[in-house]
């Protein structure tokens, strides 16, 4: 199985924990996703007024020099971690 099609199967893992993550671990999971999937940071940062917009476009922009690989392997193994402390199978 090839780096994009495990990515793809832990992004649908992930929808399956019996309880949402934390706010800190959806931040990352979603920075990672968006550079796996779209690459460095293509739009303006929010307003001040959307602070939800904010911390999810600077979760992203945080790991703005990684590669689309690297994300996808960080991710894959966020998600794994985040299984593991749920009890259940990575």
């Amino acid at each position: 199985m090839g780096l994009k099609e495990e990515f793809e199967e832990y992004a649908e893992k992930v929808k399956t924990l019996p309880k949402a993550p934390s706010n800190d671990d959806m931040l990352i999971l979603y920075g990672h996703y968006k550079q796996a999937t779209v690459g460095p940071v293509n739009t303006s940062r929010p307003g001040m007024l959307d602070i939800r917009g904010k911390a999810k476009w600077d979760a992203w922009k945080a790991i703005e020099g990684k590669s689309q690989d690297e994300a996808m392997d960080d991710y894959i193994t966020k998600v794994k971690q985040l299984l593991e402390a749920a009890g259940m199978p990575a």
